[in-house]
């Protein structure tokens, strides 16, 4: 018997698990970290959701970092209505202490007391008046005090102080049919226009400090053309949604879009998931509902880390943390995107 003889049948190896079709939908749970097998999937998901080009000059923004940044908007703007809704039931405390020191001065010293002049009643200049340019006042002059309109945070507009400007560059007739909550319609054809190419809301956002502008579109296909146009006209904070809605409604189905999807993104959306097209024409809003962000953050919760029960506690407790964290940034007057 010869030593080299090995022991068993060599085709044994090459022989493959069979697979039953019964579960195939059934995914692991456990990461077990880089393989082959995950790193062709990734490469088939960049050849079929994404359009990547060497010679890119703009930059690109995740629907996952574009999520984050929604919630973390919505977040801060709640917080400043509720610290504004509490500040105007009490303005005494927004008030410097030294106008309260001058103002219990001026309130105690002899020299505001009214002299008469004839028929004509004035008022002596006190410490506070003098400091803020005011002298002697007639009382039968003086306007009588209209009270001041207060305006209060509108729920129905734009986020105030929006750190992202979000330009739909498709044609007017799809916007109107699908597009991403707080998106502006801005067609790419009025980049061949010789005068006035931009509206308002882009050259007030173009170059500022702690803004960008985000371009987007169903596959890439025209927001790249826009990006690069625009970027080569000098806008350096504009960014890409990369994949646009085609990725958007696979990673956040039913939260970020309101209107019917377009073909091209409901076949990659499964049908349980996708939204009904109850009306041809999407309602234009800028604001997120309460429900569309506790599904927003469920969602991204999902996408950002594995499925498992101790990792998403641990997420859930971090994300809780974090939360906690942008609120105390926000009360103490920075902005957190800023």
């Amino acid at each position: 018997m010869s030593l080299k003889q090995g022991i068993g049948n060599a085709e044994y190896l090459n022989k493959r698990v069979p697979k039953s079709t019964k579960y195939q939908h059934v995914k692991t749970r456990l990461d077990t970290g880089c393989s082959l097998s995950k790193y062709l999937e990734k490469v088939e998901d960049l050849k079929k959701n994404y359009r990547y080009r060497n010679d890119e000059i703009f930059k690109r923004l995740k629907v996952t970092t574009f999520a984050q940044m929604i919630l973390q908007v919505a977040s801060v703007s709640e917080l400043d209505s509720s610290l504004s809704e509490y500040g105007s039931n009490t303005p005494e405390e927004h008030m410097s202490v030294s106008e309260l020191e001058l103002q219990s001065l001026s309130s105690n010293s002899p020299s505001t007391e009214r002299q008469e002049a004839g028929d004509v009643l004035t008022e002596r200049s006190t410490l506070l008046s003098v400091i803020n340019g005011v002298g002697e006042m007639s009382l039968e002059q003086r306007p009588e005090p209209e009270p001041s309109p207060d305006p209060g945070p509108d729920s129905s507009g734009p986020y105030a102080d929006c750190p992202y400007l979000l330009l739909d560059v498709r044609d007017r007739d799809c916007y109107n049919c699908c597009h991403i909550i707080s998106a502006h319609s801005f067609p790419i054809i009025c980049l061949s226009r010789t005068m006035n190419p931009y509206t308002k809301e882009v050259l007030q956002y173009k170059n500022a400090p702690g803004k960008i502008i985000i371009v987007y579109d169903e596959d890439e296909r025209i927001a790249s053309q826009a990006a690069t146009i625009m970027c080569q006209r000098g806008f350096e904070n504009l960014f890409m949604l990369s994949g646009g809605l085609k990725v958007l409604s696979q990673k956040f189905p039913g939260s970020l879009v309101c209107g019917a999807l377009p073909p091209l993104c409901n076949s990659s959306v499964k049908k349980s998931t996708a939204p009904l097209a109850g009306h041809s024409q999407a309602e234009q809003r800028w604001r997120f509902t309460a429900d569309e962000l506790n599904r927003v953050s469920d969602q991204l919760e999902e996408a950002l880390v594995p499925s498992n029960n101790s990792s998403r506690m641990s997420s859930r407790v971090s994300s809780i943390s974090s939360v906690r964290s942008r609120q105390s940034s926000a009360s103490s007057g920075s902005r957190p995107w800023k």
